[in-house]
């Protein structure tokens, strides 16, 4: 290789910044949102997702024949889901979040969503 080429490719270099060349510095990403999904089937809620966290949304899928709703005690959400419909609500907070049905008070549940 031309002494001049070697040059020009050890220039090219010092101008990277350090973590694209040898070993990245580490950067903590925040984890994408998600999508969690809880069924309403047989006049109750189905299992609740256990990785919930601030920020992702959960789906309320309403498999039953009747209608229903998911609302929060906290008022933090109320979401009316005519029989074989859904929604969604993105969940804003962390800590513990009791829901129910609105209609039939005996369907009822609880969010836990980490920080």
């Amino acid at each position: 290789m031309a002494r001049g080429t070697l040059l020009l490719m050890a220039a090219g270099l010092a101008l990277l910044p350090p973590s694209s060349t040898f070993g990245a510095a580490s950067i903590a990403y925040a984890a994408a949102p998600k999508v969690h999904t809880v069924v309403m089937d047989k006049m109750k809620f189905g299992p609740v997702p256990k990785n919930i966290r601030a920020g992702d949304t959960i789906l309320w899928v309403n498999r039953d024949m009747f209608r229903h709703t998911a609302t929060a005690r906290d008022k933090s959400f109320n979401i009316d889901l005519p029989a074989g419909k859904s929604g969604k609500t993105v969940i804003r907070k962390s800590g513990k979040i009791p829901f129910y049905c609105i209609f039939h008070p005996g369907m009822k549940g609880q969010l836990v969503v980490a920080k």
